[in-house]
């Protein structure tokens, strides 16, 4: 039953074919929110977004830039979190499918701090926002990708980039294996759903990438339920700069 997760799965996932789609599609998009919820995939984000936050000086103003975004859900608690702090907060919105875009639209459709964009990781203006962030997008990519992907976010970025991505584990991908089946049938999340567990990461594919890379600024620390925070911060000079 179990996959072998000694290495990450090369297999792509359905989401990954942009030729199909439609309302299938945005079904899975819809469900695949319940499932963030249940495993609280806000928190990594969140708490990588903090830490750029403070090292910066915990200014006022912060424009943030989620890439591969999705329906984007995972931004209700940065947005609850910038109004408690007193942080005028503006959130971008990129996917590469109408169906991401339409979801994100009608999830914020009364949120002005939030606007969404159909668009491509690769061609992000650069120093597009303060942070660019991404969650459960870098699983996507094969290992000889992977630095291309983040140095595009990191060059779209003033203050740095944070990754919300998934712990390759047995308990996750069981966890996530029996709640996809009793929360839907729909065919995306029923075989991405434990695939993109098998697609994900341990700490050896994060050192991996960091040298890969040749920066030092990049920090990863595992959060509950099984994810990885990635944390690649610009020059401190850069942050020092900031207030």
């Amino acid at each position: 039953m179990f996959p072998k997760l000694h290495r990450r799965a090369s297999a792509a996932e359905l989401m990954d074919d942009f030729t199909s789609g439609g309302e299938e599609l945005r079904e899975a998009l819809r469900e695949l929110r319940r499932l963030n919820r249940l495993f609280a995939a806000s928190s990594p984000t969140l708490y990588g977004i903090k830490q750029l936050w403070r090292a910066a000086g915990k200014p006022k103003q912060l424009s943030i830039t989620d890439v591969g975004a999705g329906s984007g859900d995972v931004n209700r608690r940065v947005l609850q979190w910038a109004s408690r702090q007193g942080v005028a907060l503006m959130i971008t919105l990129v996917d590469v499918t109408e169906e991401a875009c339409a979801e994100a639209r009608q999830l914020y459709f009364d949120e002005p701090r939030v606007q969404v964009i159909r668009g491509n990781l690769f061609t992000l203006p650069e120093a597009r926002a303060d942070i660019v962030t991404s969650t459960q997008l870098l699983h996507h990519f094969s290992e000889e990708e992977l630095p291309h992907a983040v140095a595009s976010m990191l060059r779209a970025a003033r203050l740095g980039v944070v990754v919300n991505d998934i712990h390759r584990h047995w308990i996750a991908w069981t966890a996530v294996w029996l709640a996809t089946r009793a929360i839907s049938s729909n065919r995306y999340i029923l075989n991405d759903g434990p695939l993109s567990v098998a697609k994900g990461f341990r700490s050896q594919d994060w050192k991996r990438l960091k040298q890969a890379l040749g920066i030092h600024q990049l920090m990863y620390s595992w959060r509950p339920l099984f994810r990885y925070a990635v944390v690649i911060g610009k020059p401190d000079s850069y942050l020092s700069g900031r207030s």
